[in-house]
Formats: structure tokens, sequence, C-alpha cells
């Protein structure tokens, strides 16, 4: 895959060319001026070769690296640097262009490039710093000048970020896309086989009774357990850290837990998500426990933008009033560690709604 900001390093690179092109002409119009006019033509000189030496750098990928725009700073400064032996003190009375002129442009585009706004707009400085310690006085074009050489780093480094940026969404769009399709694909090819006979196990062994009735309750399990891994939304990340935490949820349906989320990702902190998915096993976890093997769970995911609410609620008899507090006092600390204690790490808020004969309702609020 070709460098999302290849562009910009093209562009560097005819910068570099186009700008080493002026500094020639600026010496052939001033070098007979000059204090040491053999010095001008040297460091012209080495100006070609060290053009020569980015321009093939930063022409290829593996060239663009943070040591080669490092250097290309201090050798452009280094360069400038020279300018005080080189030309007269008439030469900087009369504002005549340094030896480097705007060939001293180029570090700023290429740290920009590289490494971002803040990295062109330092080397823009930085540049600017040296004009400023070899003309030896600050003036209104000194000011102009490296307002403009950051700026430009600054511009180009946002530039550069937000290519990135682009690139990434671009791959990740493209593997949801890809990951979407075969899902489809495997859907397509489990309906027509397995889930076909599966269905087809639970009503005739329905139909006969007996042991064959258990067969069927399982195959109806299985059937139900394939159809949520095949509905489930495919599992995406970022480079960021973030995670979808619908598929984790979606992979918990059963036959008796009927899961619910929104049609859109829901992007967490992986860590968070993977708190939050461990927080509705344990309260379904509990369902199992407690609740009879006849109770059914819902499972309802939300997103209100500023905060994702999870809510898991059963039909089952309730929690009778003090239950919790006396199992916390025995020891048996299931609800208190994995459910309470989570949501406290995750600086989120729980709340129990239940009673005898009510069933049993956790609601869980975190924030973004």
């Amino acid at each position: 895959m070709e460098d999302p900001v290849a562009h910009l390093w093209r562009g560097t690179v005819a910068l570099r060319i186009v700008t080493f092109l002026f500094a020639v002409g600026n010496v052939v119009v001033h070098y007979r001026w000059y204090e040491r006019p053999w010095l001008g033509w040297t460091t012209l000189a080495v100006m070609a070769l060290w053009s020569a030496f980015t321009v093939h750098a930063y022409s290829r990928e593996s060239g663009r690296r943070p040591w080669v725009v490092v250097a290309d700073l201090l050798v452009t400064c280094g360069l400038m640097s020279l300018s005080p032996l080189i030309m007269t003190d008439s030469q900087f009375l009369f504002n005549v262009p340094l030896i480097t002129t705007i060939w001293a442009a180029c570090p700023p585009v290429a740290a920009g490039a590289l490494g971002g706004r803040f990295a062109g707009a330092a080397s823009g400085f930085a540049v600017g710093l040296s004009t400023y310690l070899n003309r030896g006085v600050a003036s209104v074009d000194l000011a102009r000048d490296v307002v403009l050489l950051a700026g430009a780093g600054f511009v180009v480094g946002m530039a550069s970020s937000t290519a990135r940026r682009s690139a990434v969404r671009l791959a990740q769009a493209l593997r949801t896309e890809a990951a979407t399709a075969e899902r489809e694909r495997l859907a397509r090819s489990i309906h027509d086989g397995v889930l076909q006979v599966l269905a087809r196990v639970r009503k005739r062994g329905a139909e006969l009774g007996g042991e064959a009735a258990e067969l069927a309750e399982l195959a109806g399990e299985q059937e139900v357990a394939l159809r949520s891994l095949v509905a489930a939304a495919p599992t995406e990340s970022t480079l960021d850290g973030d995670a979808d935490l619908r598929p984790a949820l979606q992979l918990l349906a059963t036959s008796r837990v009927q899961v619910s989320t929104p049609a859109t990702q829901v992007m967490l902190p992986a860590a968070k998500a993977f708190e939050l998915t461990a927080v509705v096993r344990e309260a379904l976890s509990n369902v199992d426990k407690h609740a009879g093997p006849d109770a059914r769970a819902w499972v309802l995911l939300e997103d209100l933008g500023e905060e994702v609410v999870l809510s898991v609620r059963d039909d089952g008899p309730g929690i009778p009033e003090g239950r919790l507090a006396s199992a916390e006092a025995e020891g048996r600390m299931g609800v208190a560690q994995s459910i309470r204690g989570r949501v406290e790490a995750l600086r989120g808020t729980l709340e129990l709604q239940t009673g005898p004969g009510e069933g049993t309702e956790w609601e869980v609020r975190v924030f973004r």
C-alpha cells in the first residue's frame, strides 16, 4: 500500500529542486560583491549534493526517516550560518538574501510531512531562529519569514495527519466490508445446510417426545447460538484502541437470552468494552443460577452519545430484600466484585430494580 502522504513528499522533492534553482540564481546575481566568492560557490556545491541526496531519500518510502529530516534541518542551518563569512556588511544592510535563501524552507515541509503539524511548526521556528542569529537583527521581514516557515510546516503537518487518519479509516472500512461480505456468504451456506438440519431435528424431536425431546431442546439451543454467531456484527477496532461493543454482546444470545443492540457501531476503549461484556456475562450467569431453568433474560444496549447504557432484565422470582447484603457479609462476593466492582472501576453508575415476583433488572451507565 502506498504511503498515504506520498503526494506531500513528491511536493517536498519538487520544492527542493525549485528552491535550489532559485539559490543558484541568487549566487549568480550577488557573488561579485561577496566578501568570499569562493566560499559562496563551495556552499552552493554542498547544497547541490545535499539536494541530490534528499531528493533521492524523499522519493523513496524507505528514505523518509526521522534522522534524514533532522539531518536536513541541521545541514540547512549549518550552511545558512556561513552567510556572515560569505556576505559583506553592506549586503546585510541592504537585506540581500542569505546564501541558502528560500532553499531553507524545505526542512519544515519535510518535518510536517513526517511528524505532523507540531514537528513542522517546530522545524519552521528553528529555521527562523537560525535566520535571526545570522542576520543579527529583528525586522518585520524576518518576522514574516518565521511565520511563513512555521505556518507552512504546520499546514503540511495537518495535511499529513489528516491523510494518514483517512487512510486508516478507509482500510478499516474495506476490512469491514470484506468481513461483512464473507459473513453473508457463510450465513447463506449455513442457512441452507446446518440451520435447516438443526431446525428439522428440533421440530421432529419435539414431536417424538422422550429422549428425542431432550435432543430437540439441545438442537434448538445450538440453532439459536449459531444464528447469533452469524448475525453478530464483525469485530472492529481502531488504532486508538477503541472497539465495537456490539459483537461481544450479540454472542451472548441463546434460546433464553435476547440481545438488542443499535444498528450502528458503539465504539468504546477496548478495555472498557471488555469489562462491560464481563458485567453482562456475570448478570446472565446469576440468572442461570438463581432465576430458574425457565427464566428468560433480555439485554439492551443503548448509545446515548455521551454515555452508554446497558440493561439486563429477567423474568425470574427477583432478589429478596437484604439478600445481596447478607451474601456479601457471608463472603460471597459475586455481585459485589464481578458487577458492582467492575462498574465502579469504570466510573459508571449501577442501578438495581428487583422485588419478589418482579424479576431483576440491572442498569449500567458508563460515560465516554
